[in-house]
């Protein structure tokens, strides 16, 4: 069992930044192999994919962040980052990690969330 842990939520000021953290427990060579991702849920509304990154880092981006948030990862950290940038009221959700294992066998794997608030 792989296990994500999120940091890096908050409250900003709209126009501000945070940067999100999800460390996992893989190993680093099975965290090497896996695409990771970042997921938002606002209240009422489905979760959403907000971007992506697979073990060739290749990333793609959903339209509404595309220009602002920038997701990297860090495999001798085993860590993935969502950088965020320009934030808006509309960013406010929380923000889930998520891991798509494929070594030793494939699996999907959920952080526990992490809030992010954008004030106006």
């Amino acid at each position: 069992q792989v296990q994500l842990v999120e940091s890096g939520g908050g409250l900003v000021q709209a126009g501000g930044s945070l940067r999100l953290a999800c460390a996992t427990s893989a190993s680093i060579f099975s965290f090497s192999f896996a695409s990771m991702g970042w997921f938002r849920q606002a209240p009422g509304k489905q979760r959403e994919l907000v971007a992506a990154i697979t073990s060739g880092a290749s990333t793609n981006y959903a339209d509404s962040v595309k220009g602002r948030f920038t997701i990297s990862r860090d495999n001798a950290k085993n860590t993935v980052y969502l950088q965020m940038n320009s934030l808006k009221p509309e960013d406010t959700a929380v923000y889930y990690c998520n891991a798509h294992m494929v070594w030793p066998r494939s699996a999907d794997y959920w952080g526990q969330g992490t809030q992010v608030t954008v004030s106006s």
